[in-house]
């Protein structure tokens, strides 16, 4: 497909600059041009993920991870911008109070979704308003069961106030809303090729990110507590329908007995299993590092938050900059040699106050490595970066681990020599060794960013 929509003889224009073609004609052509090979690239990544796995969401997730300051939300909104211009219906998700993305679109953004121009919306997510949503549905789920006598009806949800850690819980279940991983009532209606999120930190978005993987371990426990005591037997049953009453998670219907229960801890099992699988797969989660050259601790920091996806259980994508006239190509060259092999690209540097015209900014030479890496197919990316190297014949393992170093990285083995543990960037990752590597450590060095262990 994507070759076919490449291809010259759709595009049959003359792009030679000193040829006498109208300039307005040439640029909207040459727009078409990238355009198509965008939309083609997205709709190909989308078309090979679903061929794989007919229960995965066909809407692609896309965020970007770097310090306060460095451009992140610049870095999304022109994504956002470059799919919505490629014909692909694109959704901006903010979070926070931060008005950047306001004064870039020129646009007043809610907490519902507002369409700022053809095929992009944006929306903020405000977890005041995020926590009725829940609360009614199981309200209404409590009605129809009656299980705790009118006691839920009576909670007035406009006077709950935001307690820590609800922020990031509730956008994690906006977000799974969005993409379409629960029941067939949560499906969004109007659905969306692109989902771009912009969180209220990369700490916080790292931990959305490790999210479903970490959750099959406690929901393991859960279960087993639920099925194994007596006080989860006699609560459990009726605690977990009352959820899937309200949020679908099995789309059945069914009487309170232990096959319900079995069925719908199955279909938890299930949605986390799909979550953990979107976040490792390239075809449907993108995340780029961004980072400012005129401040060196966000270059740093970009290199450690590319360790900390690894252990998050993702792969980054690429690397983004934002242009700085005072950047001599002698820096340039370094900071691309400091993220290599990650593909590498500058956005430019935006002023705010001023209206933006963006066909003219996606357009814009600056912005053509920024373009090509966003359009880059995700096989091409993966192809070039592995976080794990096995070694049958030197029996050793081998980890990317940008931004850390030796003494920060611990290992740890619990179950034999079938797993390996490892803990750094305050996140674990279990990693499952094959046959002829498993063992017990016998040694680990670092080299070159990363981590080579010796089996025994």
């Amino acid at each position: 497909m994507s070759s076919f929509l490449s291809s010259p003889v759709l595009f049959p224009y003359n792009l030679n600059p000193n040829s006498n073609t109208n300039s307005s004609v040439l640029r909207r052509k040459t727009c078409q041009l990238f355009l198509v090979k965008a939309a083609s690239s997205v709709n190909d990544n989308v078309d090979s993920s679903s061929s794989s796995s007919n229960t995965t969401s066909s809407t692609r997730l896309i965020t970007f991870l770097g310090k306060g300051g460095s451009g992140k939300t610049t870095s999304a909104v022109f994504a956002a911008q470059h799919y919505a211009m490629a014909g692909l219906s694109t959704c901006l998700v903010l979070q926070g109070q931060d008005r950047t993305a306001d004064y870039l679109l020129n646009c007043k953004i809610q907490s519902s979704p507002v369409v700022c121009s053809d095929n992009l919306s944006v929306v903020r997510l405000e977890t005041s308003k995020l926590l009725l949503e829940p609360l009614n549905e199981l309200k209404k789920a409590d009605a129809r069961l009656n299980l705790t006598q009118g006691v839920l009806e009576g909670v007035v949800g406009e006077e709950l106030g935001v307690l820590p850690g609800m922020d990031s819980f509730l956008s994690v279940l906006e977000l799974v809303r969005l993409l379409g991983l629960l029941g067939r009532r949560n499906r969004q209606k109007d659905k969306f090729d692109v989902l771009i999120y912009d969180g209220i930190s990369t700490e916080e978005t790292l931990r959305m990110i490790g999210a479903s993987s970490k959750a099959r371990l406690y929901l393991k426990y859960m279960r087993s507590m639920a099925e194994k005591t007596d006080l989860g037997r006699l609560a459990s049953p009726s605690l977990i329908r009352l959820v899937d009453e309200a949020i679908g998670i099995s789309g059945k219907s069914f009487q309170l007995n232990g096959t319900m229960s079995a069925e719908i801890w199955d279909s938890l099992e299930r949605i986390l299993e799909r979550g953990s699988s979107t976040f490792s797969e390239p075809h449907q989660f993108g995340c780029f590092l961004v980072m400012n050259p005129n401040i060196p601790t966000s270059l740093n920091s970009a290199l450690r938050y590319w360790g900390c996806a690894i252990q998050a259980g993702t792969q980054v994508s690429g690397a983004f900059a934002i242009a700085s006239p005072h950047l001599d190509v002698e820096s340039m060259e370094n900071m691309k040699k400091d993220f290599s092999p990650l593909p590498f690209a500058f956005i430019p540097n935006l002023t705010m106050g001023t209206s933006q015209d963006w066909n003219a900014i996606v357009l814009n030479k600056t912005s053509e490595g920024a373009r090509n890496l966003l359009t880059l197919p995700a096989d091409q990316k993966y192809r070039m970066v592995s976080s794990i190297t096995f070694d049958a014949a030197r029996k050793s393992v081998t980890l990317l681990m940008p931004g850390f170093d030796k003494s920060e990285i611990k290992l740890y083995q619990y179950r034999g020599g079938s797993e390996l543990l490892v803990e750094a960037g305050d996140q674990r990752r279990v990693i499952f060794l094959p046959p002829e590597v498993q063992g017990k450590v016998g040694g680990a060095k670092f080299m070159d960013r990363s981590l080579v262990i010796t089996m025994r």
